[in-house]
């Protein structure tokens, strides 16, 4: 509830102290649901109990408290593992676990707002950029230290990878709204966390060329899926907004009014394209489950499914999380059930494989996985080769079955 002007005893009203505290918690959150985009400094005035004309008092635009807004939660993981720099002679071990713990405060402290820095971080500008980045350099850093002590033979690139991951089962609670206990959530992502940093990655191979994408068909009877596909991979490259509907009939090949025949619009488009790549999903993970003899064989092939999907087509993954506001509110529901509906799927065979899980934890255990599909596929620029695939795959093997499996190498899909 938005906090009102506090009262002197002589009658006047004054202003709360922590108002801008208010300001910049009320502006994050509103970002994290709605997109930068989708905010107005009306609508954050509102949230607060204050007129647009006082919140600019403190803020000259939109632009300027979305900006603090970011920043200020990059600084908080900054702060929050700024003792690990002051502890040079401690166990490695007890430092990285110390580190998790710190994150996953932080993380469940800004759940509502996080995911601000993880998808709408875009929007910075220039030097802004450059401070997100270098906020979360310092981060990184601060988790690779101790892991180098525990494992000196580690690459950069291998540190990289594995402190991205760490980062990625922490901050994948932002991306869902599945409850449990905080205290089941702090043990779960240490478990989880602890998991993919002691991965044991392939060495690095000659494997350097991605598979080749497979070239869409413009054919007039093909044009309603060539749509589609072109759509979502502008919307990935330029963004949602900067996609006009005159650059999608140009990567088609017809006149923009065309369009108009297939889809009302770009929100159409995008609605559409996420209902054919989940409807997809839905009835891949059917004939997964049903053909599968054990519940290892099932999470198996979801897994390695998944993975492949991903590298394939990564436009999915990333233009869901950073596109989908723009979808209608009846869309995102219908959308966000069928996610719900997957994360179920793959939740039978996780408890059967760890029994002592609950329905709960198995949940946020899926979800971190999904999680550092993307994150991981993000740091390797989604270079679609058997060595990443392979990667990605065995770190999930690690947060969902607690062990590598035996596997040949990883086909592209």
């Amino acid at each position: 509830m938005a906090s009102t002007p506090q009262e002197r005893g002589d009658g006047v009203r004054r202003r709360p102290k922590d108002r801008k505290a208010q300001i910049a918690r009320a502006s994050a959150e509103a970002f994290s649901a709605l997109g930068y985009h989708g905010v107005s400094m009306e609508a954050i005035a509102s949230r607060v109990g204050i007129s647009a004309a006082a919140l600019y008092r403190h803020y000259s635009s939109k632009y300027e408290l979305f900006r603090d807004a970011v920043v200020a939660l990059g600084q908080q993981l900054v702060d929050c593992t700024a003792f690990a720099d002051e502890l040079p002679d401690e166990d490695p071990q007890r430092i990285l676990h110390r580190l998790v713990a710190a994150l996953t405060d932080t993380a469940l402290a800004n759940r509502e707002s996080g995911g601000l820095y993880r998808w709408e971080a875009r929007y910075l500008l220039g030097d802004d950029q450059a401070t997100l980045n270098g906020q979360m350099r310092t981060v990184h850093h601060r988790i690779q230290q101790p892991l180098l002590a525990i494992r000196p033979d580690l690459s950069s690139r291998q540190r990289w990878t594995l402190s991205t991951a760490l980062l990625s089962v922490v901050g994948s609670i932002v991306d869902h709204r599945a409850k449990l206990p905080g205290g089941q959530i702090r043990a779960l992502l240490a478990e989880l966390a602890e998991a993919v940093v002691t991965a044991e990655l392939p060495p690095p191979t000659d494997d350097a060329a991605p598979q080749p994408e497979p070239a869409v068909r413009t054919a007039d009877t093909s044009k309603y899926e060539a749509l589609l596909s072109e759509s979502m991979q502008l919307f990935n490259q330029k963004g949602y907004r900067d996609t006009s509907m005159e650059d999608i009939a140009a990567a088609v090949g017809m006149p923009a009014s065309g369009i108009y025949r297939y889809f009302s619009g770009k929100s159409d488009i995008l609605a559409a394209a996420f209902r054919r790549a989940a409807d997809r999903l839905s009835a891949e993970t059917a004939e997964i489950l049903n053909a599968a003899t054990d519940p290892e064989q099932a999470l198996a092939t979801l897994i390695d499914g998944y993975v492949a999907r991903s590298f394939t087509h990564p436009e999915l993954d990333y233009v869901y999380y950073t596109e989908r506001l723009n979808m209608s509110p009846a869309d995102q529901d219908i959308l966000r059930n069928l996610q719900r509906a997957t994360v179920e799927a793959w939740v039978g065979p996780v408890l059967e494989l760890r029994p002592r899980w609950t329905p709960g934890q198995a949940r946020f255990a899926v979800h971190a996985a999904m999680a550092l599909v993307i994150d991981l596929g993000r740091l390797m620029g989604y270079h679609n080769t058997a060595q990443n695939r392979e990667v990605v795959a065995r770190l999930l093997d690690l947060a969902l079955l607690g062990r590598y499996r035996l596997r040949a190498a990883l086909p592209a899909k």
